[in-house]
């Protein structure tokens, strides 16, 4: 049932394809291809890259292709007039022939061969046909059937060409196409070739190589079936002789000069590999040569190239010098003598079937039949006596294999022709060739084609494998370089090593191993292909040593190699000292701090009973200190070597110390906030502004830190670690086992306290000038939020240095500590130390006035004093609000006493 469904598939999408190209055919009909043209009985197609692929232009063709393409196109017609010449090959049949230009490129030979398949289609257009007498129609235009298809050249031009005719059942015989995947018959089941496929000389490639015991090699091939089929053979078969590939280059399509400038720099970074094998189209052979001559890499390489180069002039034409030495292998032919003197009693006058001959002659010949292009390109005009001369002229040596293939396409027709006619005239069963039959002719056909060649096809279309080696050498004779035969190869290979001429006019074979000992820090690294006969050293890493010659071991966490990488010794532990300057300056500004802090609290408490403590709020005044304190202590438990007990109190005390601070601030101005609130809206003491109250919500502030500290402590237990900075595997830093976003969260709530009570200070900071202390608390909390904010990005940016992040940390907790110190601490410093003769309660405070809306009640603001031994006088004292009523503009002013105010601890009265 599968193999029905997938048969059905296949019958489906290969008609899609015929409706396709049906299509295209008719929108294609009235551009009419040139074509080199031969009428008879039974047309052969032909493809040649008449002219070079356009690398500028993908929709124009190149330059006229002299000897690959106009001179295989003049041998298929040879041959076609040879055959027809011939008696016992269809004597009583003309072999007519229809050739068209590939350009090199696959699109326009599928272009091309569109024309070979009209005839296959049966019009059904109106207007394909017309009636003279109005009783039967007449087609317009009859299209010839083509038998078969002679070509392409290049694998990738054959293999598309081969998906459109095997559609039609169109035979098709390519006489250079080489590629291995061309003989897949489930693929390309009409397509044959006179040439081998590239395994062949990939073996034979590969016998050369092993011959001479090179066993490190390095491979350039060109993109595509060509270059890619054939390289991967011989990698392949390389990999079984255990020969190890240096370097393997693909060259693309588009490739421009500097690609092959690389090419070489890459090839030259492979000391030891001088042999490099080439499966290269002719073009980039060529480049790559001109690469080489560019590098001057003369005597540094030896080529062994496949048929592509062969025998070619080009590529050695301006690079003998590089090329020298250089082994090819080239397809076993023979010169046909009769071609030789057909081709060159050639012109332009008698040979007019051929429409690419005048562009032909105007190239070799330097002139010009146009006046346009003699006014062009500067040539003399042609006159046609003009002559190919034998100095001038070399036979193509795919010319045998264009004969072979011609002559066996009419063979199996031939034979076709006697076994369904049987006679030797045209019947009408050969009239529409029947291209499944013909294929299978041609498979059968055997042949000795008269110049040495047995041609014969096997179960896949391939010929069989025959090669000659070539060697481009210095003719000491002949002052010149030419390429000599020096071997052969049909099933094994036969060489003659004393003809061979190596690069720098040696005869002694040159060397291209790869084994060299590795250093004391390297290892033998062996491809993961497993060939074991070549290895390259691989430098193990700065923390890996050497566990045996074949393997690099990391040392692992902590350790590092010893100096001769046999083994790993464990790093020291860094951690910041305090003698560096990293730890000497947070610790000086610690130190500056609690002396001035510790300063400061003895001050206080030699003067606890003066007006300026009490009225500072002396409970919270010495909670803030402490919180300073603390957190002055906190930089020299970050210094400290890190072990369980000083990470559990960097984590709690960091957080403990800001919490005391802020935490105390904010009762401050939530105190001051509330009060003058309360002021404006009645005579009524605010709740919880007693000195006990304030000192329990701040306590509740603190306990919240407290609380999330010991979670903290509890979720992710205190310890250390060691940590590698990125990219230096060299140090080991002992740090406490935290994260840097767990430190930044525990922060969280200290950063919610200090953003409230900024937000408190901004909406106290126009209280009377006297009740000013907010105004300090603001400026404070502003700087704090400077800081902080500078802090976290400083903080975050260098974890790749813990000596500058703990340093960081340090000043950034100090400066926190001494803002809140110097802001709220050193008015009243300095009115105790230089001004105590203003360190006296003041009772009233005339200049403090706000508005209140009119009532016809008089207000009482009254507090009672804790400090009874200094306002005992005033313990159960009311101070009544005059409250005068301006009826203009129906409000009270009130003068605002302060003895009240002031005769809680934490008052807003501000010296």
């Amino acid at each position: 049932m599968m193999g029905l469904n997938f048969s059905l598939w296949t019958f489906v999408v290969e008609k899609i394809f015929v409706i396709f190209y049906v299509l295209l055919l008719r929108v294609r009909a009235e551009n009419q291809a040139l074509s080199a043209y031969i009428p008879g009985d039974i047309i052969i197609g032909g493809l040649f890259p008449i002219h070079q692929k356009n690398s500028a232009d993908r929709r124009a063709c190149g330059e006229i292709n002299l000897d690959r393409g106009v001179q295989r196109a003049e041998a298929m017609l040879h041959t076609i007039d040879s055959i027809n010449k011939n008696p016992k090959i269809l004597p009583k049949i003309k072999l007519g022939a229809k050739i068209y230009d590939t350009c090199a490129r696959g699109t326009f030979a599928l272009e091309r061969s569109l024309e070979f398949i009209r005839g296959s289609f049966t019009s059904i257009d109106s207007s394909d046909f017309s009636c003279d007498d109005g009783s039967k129609a007449r087609a317009n235009v009859t299209y010839e059937n083509v038998a078969g298809v002679i070509g392409g050249s290049y694998s990738s031009v054959s293999i598309q060409v081969a998906n459109l005719l095997r559609l039609f059942k169109l035979p098709q015989i390519s006489y250079a196409s080489t590629s291995a995947d061309l003989s897949d018959k489930a693929r390309y089941d009409y397509f044959s070739r006179t040439v081998p496929p590239d395994n062949f000389q990939a073996k034979a490639i590969v016998d050369i190589v092993e011959y001479f015991n090179w066993t490190y090699v390095s491979t350039v091939a060109s993109e595509g079936d060509y270059g890619q089929s054939g390289i991967e053979e011989f990698k392949e078969k390389a990999k079984a002789r255990n020969v190890c590939i240096a370097e393997s280059i693909k060259i693309l399509s588009n490739s421009n000069p500097s690609t092959f400038d690389d090419a070489i720099v890459k090839l030259k970074a492979k000391e030891s590999a001088r042999i490099v094998v080439l499966f290269l189209r002719i073009e980039d052979a060529t480049n790559l040569l001109n690469a080489a001559t560019r590098k001057g890499v003369a005597s540094r390489f030896i080529w062994i190239a496949s048929d592509a180069w062969g025998t070619q002039e080009k590529p050695v034409q301006q690079n003998a010098e590089v090329a020298e030495g250089a082994l090819t292998i080239e397809l076993q032919s023979t010169l046909i003598p009769s071609f030789d003197k057909y081709f060159m009693s050639l012109t332009p006058a008698n040979n007019k079937r051929n429409p690419w001959f005048p562009e032909f002659w105007e190239t070799v010949h330097n002139c010009s039949f146009s006046d346009k292009n003699k006014e062009q390109f500067d040539r003399p005009k042609c006159n046609g006596s003009e002559r190919l001369l034998p100095a001038t002229f070399k036979q193509e040596t795919k010319v045998q294999f264009i004969h072979d293939a011609v002559h066996a396409i009419a063979r199996a027709i031939d034979a076709m022709l006697k076994a369904s006619c049987k006679t030797e005239d045209l019947c009408d069963e050969m009239r529409q060739i029947n291209g499944k039959i013909l294929r299978d002719y041609i498979l059968n056909t055997t042949f000795d084609d008269g110049y040495g060649a047995l041609v014969r096809f096997d179960e896949k279309g391939d010929a069989m494998g025959r090669y000659n080696i070539m060697n481009f050498q210095w003719n000491e004779t002949s002052h010149s370089y030419q390429y000599s035969t020096v071997g052969s190869w049909t099933d094994r290979l036969s060489l003659e090593t004393d003809k061979i001429i190596w690069a720098g006019r040696t005869k002694e074979a040159p060397s291209s191993r790869c084994s060299r000992p590795c250093k004391f820090n390297e290892i033998k690294f062996v491809g993961k292909d497993g060939d074991t006969c070549c290895w390259a050293c691989i430098k193990c890493q700065e923390w890996q040593y050497l566990k045996d010659e074949f393997t690099c071991e990391d040392c692992g966490e902590a350790m590092w190699p010893n100096t001769d990488k046999r083994g790993c010794h464990r790093l020291p532990e860094q951690h910041i000292k305090i003698v560096s300057v990293y730890a000497l300056i947070p610790v000086f500004l610690s130190c500056i701090g609690l002396i001035v802090t510790f300063t400061v609290i003895v001050t206080f408490l030699k003067h606890n009973d003066t007006p300026v403590v009490m009225a500072s709020g002396r409970e919270l005044s010495y909670m803030l200190l402490s919180g300073c304190v603390l957190c002055y202590l906190v930089t020299f438990v970050l210094i400290a070597r890190p072990s369980t007990i000083t990470c559990a109190i960097q984590r709690a005390g960091i957080g403990l110390g800001f919490s005391v601070i802020y935490s105390s601030l904010l009762t401050k101005t939530n105190r001051i906030s509330r009060i003058f609130d309360s002021a404006r809206k009645s005579a009524r003491r605010p709740p919880f502004i007693s000195p006990k109250s304030q000192i329990v919500i701040t306590l509740v502030l603190i306990s919240i830190q407290v609380l999330f500290s010991i979670v903290w402590l509890v979720l992710e237990r205190p310890g250390t670690r060691l940590y590698t900075p990125k990219n230096r595997r060299n140090e080991v830093i002992l740090k406490c086992k935290t994260n840097d976003i767990s430190f930044l969260v525990s922060l969280l709530y200290n950063i919610i306290l200090i953003i409230v009570c900024t937000l408190y200070a901004i909406k106290t900071r126009k209280i009377p000038e006297n009740f000013n202390e907010s105004k300090f608390i603001g400026f404070a909390m502003y700087t704090t939020c400077i800081i902080w904010l500078a802090f976290v990005p400083i903080y975050f940016g260098t974890l790749n240095s813990f000596e500058v992040q703990i340093t960081t940390l340090c000043i950034s907790i100090s400066l926190s500590a001494t803002v809140a110190l110097v802001c709220l601490f050193t008015p009243k410093m300095y009115i105790i130390v230089f001004q105590p003769e203003k360190n006296v309660r003041r009772l009233t405070m005339n200049s403090a006035s706000y508005k209140k809306p009119a009532t016809n009640s008089s207000s009482v603001l009254a507090a009672n004093n804790h400090e009874s031994s200094f306002f005992d006088s005033y313990t159960n004292e009311r101070i009544k609000l005059n409250v005068n009523y301006d009826e203009k503009h129906g409000v009270r002013t009130v003068p605002v006493p302060v003895s009240d105010i002031n005769g809680d601890q934490d008052s807003l009265h501000s010296l």
